[in-house]
């Protein structure tokens, strides 16, 4: 069958890649791609939220199933608007995307149906964060309501910088909204849990552990995702138990009970406080850059567990993980997540020889000619499989060191509560 992939990143380049071993895929349309999926797919430079024109190519191309990478097209309601006319399509619904694309809904709902979460308060002026924090004590986080790309949350330790951050936010800094969420600060692991869910049952997706802070040992700003590992060590049974009974059953029943029931990729971000899990955020899609440790794990076919999704016979199917450690670590530009160069010569990278347990995924990159430039904050993905984080970890690092690209940085302590 013909595939259309949307997206451009990290994650877009591996969920090509399983799409592409899949023995159900015959030719893969990556919308708009990077230059690593132009190896195993068609690119195809099209406006993704130009929904008439995504269109107008899927039917020309005989597209029968799209599969959506990123969150903002599904915010903006791209599944409802392709299922509408007859193309399958991956990918939560536009009210079930809110519980990405708002977090004061994603609150609402959490109140309503008592799921644990950060106390917290929807602000849309000054005054409304002023009486939080009269309330609440420092550290304080501030969240922007809409979709902010990875930056939109901030932890602030005073009242000065939780007056900057809000006065950018009520100020229109991200675009998608000028209210925002303020909540107490939980001290705890932070855990990354992910389902695959039709309309009447779901399957684990793995889980991993992300690095938001640009610096070693968690310091500095938070970043889109510095590096991740898979699985976490921290999830057991007991812990699982606990977060599918208290924190995605009541939210799927409350969808399923307004007749809008969530269908695609779920990834529950938690923190998990004294072996309890409290729900920091629902992403609506797979995660970036936890797709690039979970997805390598997959044993069993993807494409035939996403259409087992779209047909809601998810209960019907078994997936299976190969028993090995994953771990991926982000090559940035210098200044990252600040100002930084764009169009960086990338020069070294296909002198790299990789072996069968090493992936490099694109994520910030674009060819001018046939040259290779930087084209982004995040550039690549260096993931490997084995028996043990350590082991990976070494062999990502001896990876990096060769590809030597003196405009760029990473994080080399990742995985380093675990290892």
């Amino acid at each position: 069958m013909n595939i259309a992939l949307i997206g451009s990143g990290g994650r877009e380049h591996v969920l090509c890649q399983k799409i592409y071993e899949s023995s159900l895929s015959k030719k893969i349309f990556c919308i708009p791609g990077n230059p690593g999926t132009s190896n195993i797919a068609e690119n195809v430079n099209l406006e993704i939220n130009n929904f008439t024109k995504l269109l107008k190519f899927l039917k020309n191309n005989k597209v029968s199933l799209v599969i959506v990478g990123p969150e903002g097209p599904l915010v903006k309601g791209l599944t409802d608007f392709l299922n509408d006319h007859n193309i399958n399509t991956f990918g939560p619904s536009k009210f079930a995307s809110k519980l990405e694309g708002s977090k004061s809904f994603m609150k609402t709902i959490c109140k309503k149906n008592k799921i644990p979460t950060a106390k917290y308060k929807t602000c849309k002026n000054k005054k409304d964060v002023n009486i939080f924090l009269k309330e609440n004590i420092f550290p304080i986080v501030v969240k922007a309501d809409g979709l902010a790309a990875g930056k939109g949350v901030t932890i602030c330790y005073n009242k000065k910088e939780v007056n900057r951050v809000t006065k950018e936010i009520f100020g229109g800094k991200f675009k998608t909204s000028k209210k925002l969420v303020i909540e107490e600060y939980l001290q705890g692991d932070e855990l990354s849990y992910f389902l695959i869910v039709d309309k009447n049952s779901y399957k684990f997706f793995g889980s991993a552990q992300d690095h938001k802070k640009v610096g070693e040992r968690d310091k500095g700003p938070n970043t889109g995702g510095m590096g991740a590992y898979s699985p976490a060590p921290i999830l057991n049974k007991k812990l699982e138990n606990k977060i599918l009974k208290r924190i995605v059953d009541p939210t799927l029943k409350a969808l399923k009970k307004m007749k809008k029931p969530y269908t695609g990729f779920l990834y529950v971000g938690l923190i998990i406080v004294k072996g309890n899990p409290y729900l920091i955020e629902y992403n609506v899609r797979m995660g970036d850059p936890e797709c690039q440790v979970i997805l390598p794990r997959l044993n069993s076919d993807f494409l035939k567990i996403i259409i087992s999704s779209i047909n809601n016979k998810l209960s019907k199917i078994k997936i299976n993980w190969k028993n090995k450690k994953c771990m991926t670590i982000v090559l940035c530009s210098k200044g990252y997540p600040g100002k930084f160069k764009k169009l960086v010569p990338i020069k070294n990278l296909n002198k790299i020889k990789l072996k069968k347990n090493i992936f490099i995924f694109h994520a910030g990159t674009r060819f001018l000619g046939d040259k290779l430039f930087s084209n982004g904050g995040r550039i690549l993905n260096v993931t490997s499989i084995g028996t043990s984080f350590n082991l990976v970890r070494k062999r990502i690092l001896k990876t990096l060191k060769k590809l030597n690209w003196k405009f760029g940085f990473y994080r080399k302590d990742i995985g380093w509560k675990v290892i």
